[in-house]
């Protein structure tokens, strides 16, 4: 399969410079890595990515990840990740693709796919070797690139195939989880879009356990299955990211602590600085100098 991958690899150095961006196919996106060897803080967002070349470590709540070319990453949430390290060289760089899944198209596949399997953790993402076929899958609908006036006739059909054959990999159980309405993980994907969308203010276990229909003890058991971390820690994590935006936009430290919730200014330097590795204001100072050189991708 390394043939597979170095072509891969090639078609994304040809389209991206170093950096992460879309691109012009629905929901692909590439990136170029080739000096992360500091540990960094960031996110991961919904979606799926397939390592091309080097590898990546990541430490999502209490658990550390690692995944390198051949492998795919999945998760069916947003993960604010603790730290992570891509794994390359300018020699030799850090090359990934990614999918932000269609929930709709996902969806009317998973209707004409009926599961072998009756597997429903609660984990929120997985980590897998990528088979021959997915590859090959995904190989095909990359290779638009390099033709974009053939997206419009031809990238819906290539992106049922890529999803039929993520469907029939080791995270096919998992992407299941995404239509599905029942089961704690359903339960579990609420509450969390619920705390993102209320992440600066003050986070009542009790009344999101409740929403959630589980007990206090049930949902925090099930929530730290989903994300490795507890549902205090995620709200943390999304306020102190949110607030790193905000930095990077030019709001000033005591601002955007107080816009993402924080009442306590040196609380949130020290937690700011615990997680990014530097004090808010040196840290904006330096976002400020990078703005634009990297688009929200997941790779």
């Amino acid at each position: 399969m390394e043939d597979l991958l170095e072509k891969m690899r090639d078609r994304v150095l040809r389209h991206t410079d170093g950096i992460r961006m879309r691109t012009a196919i629905p929901r692909v996106g590439i990136g170029v890595v080739s000096d992360g060897s500091a540990p960094t803080a960031g996110t991961c967002g919904q979606g799926v990515c397939l390592v091309l070349q080097g590898a990546k470590q990541m430490l999502v709540g209490e658990k550390m990840l690692r995944y390198e070319a051949g492998s795919c990453f999945a998760s069916l949430v947003e993960l604010p990740t603790t730290r992570y390290v891509f794994e390359g060289t300018r020699i030799s760089p850090y090359v990934a693709t990614s999918l932000t899944i269609d929930k709709d198209a996902f969806n009317a596949l998973v209707a004409d796919v009926p599961s072998s399997s009756t597997n429903r953790g609660t984990s929120a993402f997985s980590v897998a070797l990528a088979s021959r076929q997915l590859v090959e899958a995904w190989d095909n609908y990359l290779a638009l690139l390099d033709t974009p006036e053939d997206i419009p006739a031809l990238a819906a059909s290539r992106e049922r195939e890529l999803m039929y054959r993520l469907l029939q990999s080791p995270h096919g159980s998992l992407l299941r989880q995404i239509g599905r309405e029942e089961g704690k993980l359903s339960k579990v994907r609420e509450a969390i879009e619920w705390i993102r969308q209320h992440f600066d203010q003050p986070l009542e276990i009790k009344d999101v356990a409740e929403r959630s229909g589980m007990s206090i003890p049930s949902f925090n058991r099930h929530f730290r299955q989903a994300t490795s971390t507890s549902p205090l820690q995620y709200q943390k994590m999304l306020r102190l990211h949110a607030a790193r935006r905000l930095l990077a936009a030019d709001t000033d430290a005591a601002h955007a602590a107080f816009e993402v919730g924080y009442e306590s200014a040196s609380q949130f330097s020290r937690e700011y600085s615990r997680l990014f590795g530097r004090p808010p204001r040196q840290d904006a100072s330096l976002l400020r100098k990078n703005i634009g050189s990297a688009a929200d991708v997941m790779i």
